[in-house]
């Protein structure tokens, strides 16, 4: 089913489920999918999206945008255009547009920038840092946390996705984490200690909705 708002046509599904309450969100292919109590008709779905068409207009070009830079290559706060060309051997960055053989090739790039990139900054970082204990660097994909510090094991692990973000906002995950060898709670004190390092760490936390 779809219907028009403005210049966009907008593909809608309705799933019935024994709620109270009917609610609009949009899927990662920019679907809106309606969740709506049983015994709501079609006519009073439809009302209801015309009641609610400029919350849904919003809603819609959120998910564009998001559709939009998620399809992007990300690599340290930039977007880049990438091409494959099996005849291209080491990976190429000119201006906006990355060439490669193939997606295995882009894969092996972006690891290994993690681990280059990542290791490069924990040397920076400690630097801000007094009698900080010798530690291991873990690097996975993490869904909710960008890093995350075990200071029995003494490792920090980073979210591999951090390479997508710009250097300011990876010190500020790895200094937020060295901090936590220190205070291993978000006590006042380990806000100081962050403050201590990065003066401006409010503002890369926000950047980074940390």
């Amino acid at each position: 089913m779809k219907f028009k708002i403005n210049d966009y046509i907008i593909e809608y599904e309705v799933i019935r489920k024994d709620n109270k309450n009917l609610y609009f969100r949009f899927d990662e292919n920019c679907k809106l999918i309606i969740t709506a109590p049983r015994f709501i008709t079609d006519k009073e779905v439809q009302n209801l999206i015309t009641k609610n068409s400029s919350a849904i207009l919003k809603m819609y070009e959120e998910s564009l945008e998001r559709k939009t830079r998620d399809s992007s290559f990300w690599y340290l706060g930039k977007s880049y255009e990438v091409t494959f060309d099996n005849r291209v051997v080491d990976l190429q960055i000119e201006g906006d547009t990355i060439t490669c053989h193939d997606e295995e090739a882009l894969k092996k790039f972006y690891d290994a920038e993690c681990l280059r990139v990542f290791n490069e900054e924990i040397e920076i970082c400690r630097k801000c840092f007094n009698n900080l204990p010798d530690f291991k660097l873990k690097i996975r994909k993490m869904r909710t946390r960008w890093g995350v510090c075990n200071t029995r094991d003494k490792t920090i692990t980073l979210n591999s996705e951090l390479l997508k973000k710009e250097v300011g906002l990876i010190d500020y995950v790895i200094i937020h984490e060295m901090t936590h060898f220190y205070e291993p709670n978000h006590s006042k004190n380990f806000w100081e200690i962050v403050k201590m390092a990065l003066p401006d760490y409010k503002e890369r936390r926000k950047k980074l909705r940390y």
